[in-house]
């Protein structure tokens, strides 16, 4: 399959997560501005890293509807199918933040960096790709 990219979408800030070349495991990668060079920084990675598709964490609501971020996110996946023509998948994201958090507590990473929201995006990125890699079917 080759690596995939796994994207947290926000209005403020976008959480990149990269997975091994095996798609077995995700691990963050960095995290970028959502400004006018979004695009721009993320067909960078796909090409530095040979990314063969994507994954974008999709916000549904408690009721599995989907609302007004996640309109705003389906308008971005579309740029993103149309900038770098790769396949996006869309993954269910209800409760990544909130483990991601979770997760940054359970690895002993002190609160001050536990509050950085640029970290938690970064783990929300590889948690949304893992979950990913996780559904696949094997290779």
């Amino acid at each position: 399959m080759g690596r995939l990219l796994g994207i947290d979408f926000g209005t403020k800030r976008i959480g990149l997560a990269v997975s091994d070349p095996l798609g077995i495991i995700a691990r963050p990668l960095e995290t970028i501005a959502n400004d006018l060079t979004t695009l721009h920084k993320i067909n960078k990675q796909i090409r530095d890293f040979n990314i063969e598709a994507i994954v974008v964490g999709l916000p549904f609501n408690l009721k599995g509807e989907r609302g007004q971020k996640a309109l705003e996110v389906e308008a971005f996946i579309e740029l993103l199918k149309s900038s770098t023509q790769l396949p996006v998948f869309e993954v269910d994201e209800r409760f990544t933040s909130s483990t991601a958090k979770d997760t940054l507590l359970q690895m002993g990473v002190k609160k001050k960096q536990r509050q950085d929201k640029s970290k938690i995006d970064l783990m929300a990125a590889a948690l949304i790709l893992q979950s990913y890699l996780d559904s696949a079917p094997p290779k």
